[in-house]
This record gives structure tokens, sequence and C-alpha cells, in this order.
């Protein structure tokens, strides 16, 4: 049986029905709608297939606009909008049984040098991952045991996810806890040498713990949950190459939640402190038997 991150190599390797036409695979999974990351990372495959390939991706920006049904596939649609002497945006629309779930929007540039340089450092420094516990670890310490849905999750997560502080459990824990969150990320296995499959691997996981920041002042983050929440749009500015089957320290904080939904932010590190990746959501909140 392949490993997580193969999988993963294999849900990003896009089958080509017509030009400028892809379908990618969706699992059939025990999951209300498909995950968010999955969707983003197919669709931004499907527009770096019409590129050159020698423009990375700078930047995208897009909509989740329905929920998609897991194990039904889904036909990604290019618009090439403009190829310009350093600038090549793809417009891409993602359909599922006659209807539209996401669209997205990429940006690729043709690399050159900058006239200068500046960054801002991690929020507060983090310890290595080696010295953190894994998710299951940190369940198992708390519970005793991992729950049968909790295991079959992390069975097939393709990502090893290590969080710098510890979970909160008790209501005293979360009360006054800041809206912020950092874990440590990479894939569970090696993902070859595509710099765009690093891209688009890193757009899956960006989307896996963004919200925690939403949610650590008011529930558990692994306990049961209070809210149904949605990925409402994802904004993602690539700064830097890297691999994604290396640590990177993804660093979020929410600066708002009201109305039913909330903001999070993101930057994502390298080992070294530089900054890689910029990510913006916002998600749906709404409490569960409301």
């Amino acid at each position: 049986m392949t490993n997580p991150a193969e999988r993963l190599i294999d849900l990003l390797d896009l089958e080509q029905i017509e030009v400028d036409i892809f379908r990618g695979r969706s699992p059939d999974e025990s999951l209300q709608r498909v995950f968010g990351g999955q969707v983003a990372g197919q669709a931004l495959v499907a527009a770096g297939r019409t590129t050159d390939g020698q423009r990375p991706v700078h930047s995208l920006h897009a909509y989740f606009l329905r929920p998609g049904t897991p194990g039904v596939p889904i036909v990604y649609q290019i618009e090439r909008v403009r190829d310009g002497r350093s600038f090549t945006t793809r417009r891409v629309t993602a359909v599922q049984q006659g209807r539209t779930i996401f669209n997205l929007t990429a940006s690729f540039h043709r690399p050159e040098e900058g006239s200068f340089e500046h960054q801002l450092p991690p929020s507060h420094p983090a310890p290595d991952p080696e010295t953190l516990p894994t998710v299951a670890e940190e369940i198992r310490g708390h519970l005793g045991a991992m729950p049968e849905t909790l295991q079959r999750m992390a069975r097939r997560q393709p990502f090893d996810i290590r969080y710098v502080d510890r979970l909160r459990w008790t209501p005293v824990e979360i009360a006054g806890a800041d809206p912020r969150s950092a874990v440590w990320m990479r894939a569970v296995g090696p993902l070859g040498d595509d710099p765009l499959v690093h891209t688009c691997a890193l757009t899956y996981a960006s989307d896996m713990t963004l919200l925690d920041a939403v949610r650590i002042p008011v529930e558990p983050l692994w306990g049961p949950r209070g809210f149904d929440m949605a990925s409402l749009d994802h904004a993602m500015w690539f700064h830097r190459p890297f691999r994604a089957d290396e640590w990177f320290l993804y660093d979020q904080e929410s600066p708002i939640a009201t109305g039913g939904r909330g903001l999070a932010r993101g930057r994502i590190f390298d080992r070294a402190g530089q900054l890689l990746v910029s990510v913006v959501q916002e998600g749906l909140f709404r409490k569960l038997g409301g």
C-alpha cells in the first residue's frame, strides 16, 4: 500500500480530458464535504499545467462557493487570462455534478532580481519540531487512547503536524487564550523534485490548520466540535522556493471573529527563519444546534 505522501502526489496528478480541461479524483471518505485544500491544490495543478513551467506561481486568490461531494470527480476548466513578458495569469473554475463549487485565479511570475529585501521574523521562537509530540501523542496523552475515527484520519494524513504550544483541553486552559497558533509541518514522505508539486502540496496543507487560530479561545482543537466550519476564501503569496517534504513553521493568528465569520492570517517559514509563504483565509462559523 502506498503511504499518504504518495497518495497525495497521486491526488494532485490530474487527468487532462481536453485542451485546458482537467479532471481530478475526490476520495470517497467519511466527510461531509471535500477538503478545501484538496480542491485548491488540484486547481493550482491545473493552472500550472497550462503554463510553460518556467514561471513559478507567486499568488493565488480563491473562493469556496459550494461544498464538494466526496467520491465524485471534479472537473477543472482553465481560462488563459494573460501571457505577458513577466506575468502569466490563469483563472480556474472547478465543477462537480454540473455546478461550480470553487474558483481560483493564479498569477505566475518570471524570476527576477529585486533591488531590496526585508521580512519580519516569526512571532516567537519555536522549538525544533523533533522535540515536539505528534498530534496522536498529544491526544493519547489526554484521552489515554486514540478514538477509531482519529486513527483512520491519522493513517491517511499526508502531513506530520506538531503544535508548538501544548493543546488546550479544559475550559480553564481555553479561557482567555490568545487567538494564535503555530505548527511545524512536513509531508510524511518524499514528494519528488517537481516544484509545482511542492507548491500544490503546500497549498493543500495551508488549509489544514489555519482556522485553528479562530477556534483556540473557544473550544479544544481536537475535542468535540461545537461549530460547523467552512472555508469561504483563501489567498496565498509565494515568496521563496521551498520543499513541502522538509519542515516548515506555520505561524497563525486571527485578528478578528465577528458576524459568524473568523479571519485568519498565516506565515510559513523554513527552519532558518526565512519567510516562504503568506496566507489569509476567512471561515464561516455556525454554532451546532443553534
